[in-house]
């Protein structure tokens, strides 16, 4: 069975529920996507399996659930322990944890309420929001209002294209494609900066920036 075929079952099956738990799902499994289960959400609202509105709440409660769970995952580890990892770090160094603290700061808000409307980033930025402390009303808030847009934008196709809704398909995989090869190269170009940093670092006989800070984690331990 397949994941169209799986997704139509459970809605089905549950009606809003499932729609609830296949998003709740598709946040910490990414290869469930949202693009598929939305429309055939909104397929079945069309035929009057269900009403639009209770579609639509039902995936965006999904949406809040599943971020909850990995902000849950972030917000375990936490600062201090996020900066202590840092700090034993080969590459990383405090110095890049405080700018990321003021990244957060300045434009968290931001990352969290328009990730959730890019493909692979939508679940992973709910980690960053509880590592770094976001406040759970404000990041229940934002992920609401983000995954509100999304969801409605994938029901609504699905509600007006009816069985016609995999016309869409097409687009969302060149969209996801592209997302994901910008998401690699990224990555990419950040570890390749922080090794040639390293490198000139060495080259110029500098110091380990972060020997201060791992004295005192030793200190701490002892």
């Amino acid at each position: 069975m397949n994941i169209v075929d799986w997704a139509v079952q459970i809605m089905g099956d549950l009606g809003p529920l499932g729609v609830f738990l296949l998003i709740l799902l598709e946040n910490v499994f990414p290869p469930i996507p949202s693009e598929v289960v939305l429309p055939l959400a909104g397929v079945d609202a069309g035929r009057g399996g269900s009403s639009f509105v209770l579609m639509l709440l039902a995936s965006v409660a999904g949406s809040v659930a599943g971020a909850w769970l990995l902000y849950g995952i972030g917000r375990a580890l936490g600062p201090e322990r996020l900066r202590r990892l840092v700090i034993r770090l080969p590459l990383i160094h405090v110095e890049d944890y405080d700018s990321s603290v003021q990244f957060m700061e300045r434009h968290g808000s931001k990352a969290i309420f328009f990730g959730r409307m890019v493909p692979g980033v939508r679940s992973l930025i709910s980690i960053p929001a509880g590592l770094y402390a976001m406040p759970i009303g404000m990041f229940t808030l934002l992920t609401a209002l983000g995954s509100a847009i999304w969801n409605t934008l994938f029901i609504t196709l699905g509600f007006f294209l009816g069985d016609n809704w995999t016309a869409i398909e097409p687009w969302t995989n060149i969209i996801s494609t592209v997302v994901y090869v910008l998401l690699g190269i990224a990555i990419i170009w950040f570890i390749v900066k922080l090794v040639l940093r390293d490198r000139r670092r060495r080259a110029q006989g500098l110091p380990d920036p972060d020997a201060e800070h791992m004295d005192e984690l030793e200190r701490r331990q002892e």
